[in-house]
């Protein structure tokens, strides 16, 4: 809790596509209770969440925000991939939106007081930008805010020298941690503006310092974030972003009140302490509260601003005419079908062409960073190589350190074996000794043997025995004079 003469801040969560939720929570705030909006100190943003951000504290029309998610959720759909078509720039069409609804000196009333969430590509660290010189700096921050890598693009884009990608990679939700933060999410959980879901799951997943309860809803929610629904489905999250609102206003007390007039019950303090009496609210307050809003439900499109009022009716009274009528019809979807294998490679030529013509005034930049990015890449690597080859070498220098000094160990002979080995055995005291002592005696017994066989073959062989005798021819001539 703060008092109420304190600051306070807002925080809008990143949400992709189901960024309409913030613009319905902001129309009531602005329409509600604008001191919130006027007063409070800094308002951040992650992702989608500051492109609504930017929208309320620059003064931007609130409506052609919220018809422009519209449009480009229309223009996503009508692909076959979806937000992935490859003729699908997203971030060319957030670029040319805020251009056109953002006012000129933007960056003058953003200035102080918008943050703007960044992640930053070299380390990863969170960035809280909160000065900008010039409305293209102001859009380009909102694009960095904005990028996915792979979803949006394979090169990220650049803020004064410096690479980002989506905020919401880092920190989802800017500086919930205060206790005077009004934290707001489309995701159900424990944020002080969310949807307020039925579910008996007590479960809750942090996601980047996002409160996001388990459940089935959430879980749709999620699903909805990249790939958007149907205009149908937006439109009733922009209701619901509303009735949100209205919902905290009423519980604290700010219901149409030109200033606080105690402290906001719904925000938590840094301990994360707060009394179980007003956290848990029962069942019949519960329902009067949902009375008291049912009253006020169908008056929701009278008091949001003219453009998103504009925008929500067009999509409700929206009927097909002849040409949408035939394309639904079954063997004109099936031909469609047929035809996707033919006409996605021509589209992705087309759209690499055109992307390729806009990429060539930032070719230089860009490569020299990839440079730079492959040399950190080779650099790490071989840091790696050298770490493990270091560690390799050491561990067979010491192996065959351990294997010398086993050697030289002394043997422990017990008394039986110690007496039936030689003297010179057991006088030396290391195996290396022992495997030199006991070759050396190898070739000494080899000697002794080849001694012992030449004498033995003298002793049976005498010396008489080897002379050579004459041939039997000179006995035969000594023998003829006796006949």
């Amino acid at each position: 809790m703060f008092p109420p003469d304190s600051s306070w801040n807002i925080s809008f969560a990143g949400c992709g596509f189901l960024g309409v939720y913030h613009i319905g929570v902001a129309s009531c705030l602005q329409e509600r209770a604008p001191f919130l909006v006027a007063n409070a100190k800094t308002i951040y943003g992650a992702s989608a969440g500051a492109l609504t951000a930017t929208a309320l504290v620059a003064g931007a029309c609130l409506g052609e925000a919220g018809a422009d998610i519209i449009r480009v959720s229309k223009e996503a759909r009508k692909r076959f991939l979806g937000p992935l078509h490859p003729s699908f720039n997203l971030v060319k069409t957030i670029r040319s939106c805020m251009y056109k609804t953002l006012p000129e000196n933007a960056h003058v009333a953003s200035t102080g007081r918008l943050g703007i969430s960044l992640t930053r590509v070299s380390d990863g660290a969170n960035v809280i930008l909160s000065e900008f010189h010039s409305k293209e700096e102001l859009i380009q921050a909102c694009v960095c805010s904005t990028f996915i890598p792979v979803y949006c693009g394979l090169i990220p884009p650049s803020l004064r020298g410096v690479r980002y990608v989506d905020g919401g990679i880092s920190d989802n939700l800017p500086q919930y941690e205060l206790k005077n933060t009004i934290t707001v999410s489309p995701f159900s959980g424990e944020s002080d503006i969310c949807p307020r879901d039925s579910s008996t799951n007590i479960h809750e997943l942090r996601v980047t310092n996002t409160s996001i309860q388990f459940n089935l809803r959430n879980l749709y929610r999620l699903s909805k974030a990249l790939f958007p629904p149907e205009p149908l489905v937006l439109r009733e999250m922009c209701k619901q972003g509303y009735r949100d609102a209205l919902r905290f206003l009423k519980k604290n007390g700010l219901f149409n009140q030109p200033k606080p007039t105690g402290p906001l019950l719904a925000i938590k303090n840094s301990a994360g302490e707060e009394d179980a009496e007003e956290e848990e609210i029962s069942a019949e307050d519960q329902m009067e509260e949902d009375s008291a809003l049912a009253v006020v439900e169908d008056d929701i499109f009278d008091h949001l601003p003219p453009r998103v009022n504009q925008a929500l009716m067009e999509v409700c009274a929206e009927r097909g005419g002849r040409f949408t009528s035939v394309s639904k019809l079954l063997p004109v979807r099936v031909v469609s079908a047929m035809m996707i294998p033919y006409m996605l490679p021509l589209e992705s030529a087309i759209s690499f062409t055109v992307r390729l013509l806009e990429w060539l005034p930032d070719v230089p930049e860009d490569i020299r960073w990839m440079k730079e990015q492959m040399s950190k890449v080779c650099n790490y690597l071989m840091k790696e190589a050298k770490k493990k080859l270091g560690n390799h070498l050491s561990a067979r220098l010491y192996y065959h350190l351990e294997l010398r000094r086993t050697q030289s160990l002394p043997i422990p002979l017990s008394s039986a074996c110690g007496e039936a080995l030689p003297q010179w055995m057991r006088s030396n005291l290391s195996l290396t000794d022992v495997m030199m002592k006991w070759e050396e005696y190898q070739r000494q017994l080899m000697l002794g043997l080849l001694c012992i066989n030449v004498n033995m073959q003298a002793s049976i062989f005498p010396q008489e025995g080897l002379k050579m005798r004459p041939p039997i021819v000179d006995y035969v001539q000594e023998s003829l004079p006796l006949f």
